[in-house]
């Protein structure tokens, strides 16, 4: 195994010094995860509140109520508030005068100016707010009855407490049957980007690989390998093991740096690396072709990039399966995408495990081992040609 190890090694040290992978093969996938994760994911904050107030009883009472309802409440001064609603930073801005400070001191109605950015998630926001103000207004009546029955003040909260703990609370139970509302519901905001663009940049990056292919053949550096005391399986194992770590490494830098920097869930770990891996093989072998059967860089790195955008497309990288048509969906499986989709969707959001998983596995892996058979045959055939 010396032989084929010192080639993959090879192929590795030349990926790592184009210094175009920072970008393409480090920032650009996690960029990616955001912008999937702001267009399809979940579970993001349920409200983001500009609070501007002078810290009187109701903005304090306000700030801890809609903090208690799930919602993120900063407190600001008018202009910034402003400012971050402009900017779509939060979703609602409330500012709270000091005239509606001593109208809600007083017991008198007060009035709350509420200011709602264009974002999608404004309107839950809003309507977050004004069951804050409801609850609050409910609990000053309450408040204000049992003051003119006679009831002291020091001894209203108490009351109040008593009585909640005699009523029984209303339950309320939503069923969603929106089949789609289900299969991607209890998904985190950047869950869903996040295994897509695990599997567009393996497959993405490591067909980019092609091109160190071609230019190996084109230099005679296949044929001066060849010549050496080496054989004609080493030098090909060598080249199939340099991609496949290459893609496994790209594939576990985004689970990680997903993983640390978003708190994107996987499911089970094991079986997310084991994806990654069989998928890793797949695009090696569609590597493995490319560079065998194109003589030229430029082209080669055309098709690469067209080829990778347009099967990740299809296959559900950049827009889920679940809401693509029938016909589209069942044409998608003929990429490996769709089957890496969905192995992870089956971990992710159905805490599966490898028997559940084990169809897309075997689907993937018949794949791997056409495309890498067919790689080495062209790779073999390609040297021996004149370029």
């Amino acid at each position: 195994m010396r032989a084929p190890l010192a080639i993959a090694g090879t192929e590795l040290r030349r990926f790592v010094r184009d210094r175009s992978n920072i970008f393409f093969a480090l920032i650009f996938p996690l960029l990616l995860v955001v912008v999937i994760g702001l267009q399809f994911g979940g579970g993001g904050p349920s409200g983001r509140v500009a609070l501007t107030g002078s810290g009187g009883e109701l903005s304090t009472a306000l700030a801890a109520e809609l903090t208690d309802a799930g919602g993120t409440v900063s407190e600001t001064g008018p202009e910034e508030m402003r400012e971050l609603v402009a900017r779509g930073r939060v979703d609602i801005g409330l500012l709270v005068d000091d005239a509606a400070e001593d109208a809600f001191a007083a017991g008198a109605p007060a009035e709350v100016e509420l200011i709602s950015s264009s974002d999608a998630g404004s309107p839950a926001a809003a309507q977050l707010v004004r069951t804050a103000l409801q609850t609050l207004s409910l609990d000053r009546a309450q408040l204000t009855a049992l003051a003119d029955a006679g009831v002291p003040a020091a001894e209203s909260d108490a009351e109040l407490a008593e009585a909640r703990e005699e009523v029984a609370p209303v339950e309320l139970r939503a069923v969603d049957v929106d089949e789609i509302a289900q299969e991607l519901g209890g998904l985190g905001q950047f869950d869903l980007g996040a295994a897509t663009m695990v599997l567009l940049f393996v497959f993405l990056s490591t067909l980019g690989s092609a091109v160190t292919l071609i230019q190996s053949r084109r230099l005679g550096v296949q044929g001066r390998v060849l010549a050496a005391p080496v054989s004609g399986a080493q030098a090909i194992l060598g080249q199939v093991l340099g991609r496949w770590v290459i893609a496994s490494f790209q594939g576990v830098y985004i689970m990680v740096a997903s993983v640390l920097v978003f708190g994107v869930d996987f499911g089970d770990v094991g079986l997310a690396l084991l994806i990654v891996l069989v998928f890793g093989a797949v695009a090696t072998g569609a590597a493995m072709v490319l560079g065998s059967l194109m003589d030229h860089e430029g082209a080669a790195n055309g098709v690469a990039v067209g080829l990778g955008l347009v099967l990740a497309a299809l296959g559900g990288c950049m827009f889920p399966l679940e809401l693509m048509p029938d016909t589209l969906r069942t044409v998608a499986h003929a990429t490996p995408h769709a089957w890496g989709y969905e192995a992870f969707a089956e971990i992710q959001r159905h805490d599966g495990g490898l028997s559940d998983i084990a169809p897309q596995l075997g689907v993937l892996a018949a794949m791997a081992v056409v495309l890498v058979g067919l790689g080495a045959w062209a790779l073999r055939r390609s040297v021996a040609r004149a370029m």
